[in-house]
């Protein structure tokens, strides 16, 4: 297999978002309330663990894409011709070596990222079984990849919202809270409203990708919002994840769990940051909404990539939150 086709299987593009992810949980953890180190002393074991934990959600999600490009080969015949499987330039039997390559090396890491006290790589390799709900959240994610895309288990890629459901929770919920487990405790409530939030997000947002597929979706049998709905009723479905979730940034700040804030980030900083998302997303609605049907007329609507952008964006900021 050449470069080119490795590289087009595994889009590498795709690969900086869930890494970002994985470091920006970390952050949060290290600068809330929760960091279980009294010294709060970025040490080498919080930086290894972070950083694993980052390389591991790539490599996670390049699984997913090889995954889910042999599972649409029948679409991307229509759709993206010039994909490796389509094209010929790979076989089937090659993608399939690859995906289980990539699946093993991003999943059976993830069994060292285990937070303090556990700092050395053999107390986090022989810490209790309780101690490693982070390795927990990647195979439910890797799990859920087979889920989305796999005929035999189920391939929700094919019905609507559960194709959204699919990706919000794993690549939304799930890979904030390993983030904030490579440094805290994952049953921490901070964690999960965090992962709230880019949960929801994802949940419409997720589906700004599919309007320019709608024509392969459509052939192989695969009902995602808009081909089930039209791009017009799609669009205004979708619209409310650009606005909705970064209102419950100011909720979180406000919320008293045991005498102290949900979300125990510098509280300007975080309402600044939900000012700054909520604003975006009323212009990416305006976007998506005035004239919904030129989401399926070009691959990489406006809409795409403001949808990114905010996710990056947001990534940083809330890091930025609970750092300063």
């Amino acid at each position: 297999m050449r470069w080119r086709d490795l590289r087009d299987l595994a889009r590498p593009f795709t690969l900086f978002p869930p890494a970002l992810g994985i470091v920006s949980g970390g952050l949060c953890a290290f600068g809330s309330a929760h960091n279980p180190d009294p010294a709060r002393v970025f040490s080498w074991s919080v930086a290894f663990t972070m950083l694993l934990g980052a390389a591991c959600a790539s490599l996670l999600n390049a699984a997913s894409n090889v995954l889910n490009q042999i599972a649409d080969l029948e679409a991307d015949r229509i759709n993206k011709p010039q994909r490796p499987l389509p094209s010929g330039r790979v076989s089937e039997a090659q993608a399939w070596r690859l995906a289980w390559l990539l699946y093993a090396v991003s999943v059976l890491p993830s069994w060292l990222l285990v937070p303090y006290p556990y700092t050395s790589l053999e107390a986090k390799l022989l810490a209790p079984f309780k101690e490693h709900g982070v390795f927990l959240l990647y195979l439910g994610a890797a799990v859920a990849t087979w889920v989305y895309s796999l005929p035999a288990l189920g391939r929700t890629k094919r019905f609507g919202i559960w194709a959204n459901v699919t990706i919000a929770v794993p690549r939304g919920v799930w890979l904030k809270v390993a983030g904030w487990g490579t440094v805290a405790a994952v049953t921490e409530p901070e964690a999960w409203w965090i992962g709230l939030i880019f949960g929801a997000f994802l949940l419409g947002a997720s589906s700004t990708k599919d309007f320019s597929d709608m024509a392969g979706d459509r052939a192989s049998g695969v009902f995602t919002l808009p081909v089930k709905y039209g791009e017009r009723r799609a669009a205004w479905m979708i619209a409310p994840s650009f606005v909705v979730p970064w209102l419950l940034i100011p909720w979180g700040v406000r919320w008293q769990v045991n005498g102290t804030p949900l979300l125990s980030g510098n509280p300007l900083l975080l309402d600044g940051l939900a000012v700054i998302l909520t604003a975006w997303g009323l212009y990416t609605c305006g976007l998506l909404l005035r004239d919904p049907e030129a989401l399926s007329r070009t691959e990489n609507h406006p809409s795409w990539t403001h949808m990114y952008l905010m996710m990056m964006t947001a990534q940083v900021g809330f890091a930025l939150a609970y750092l300063l």
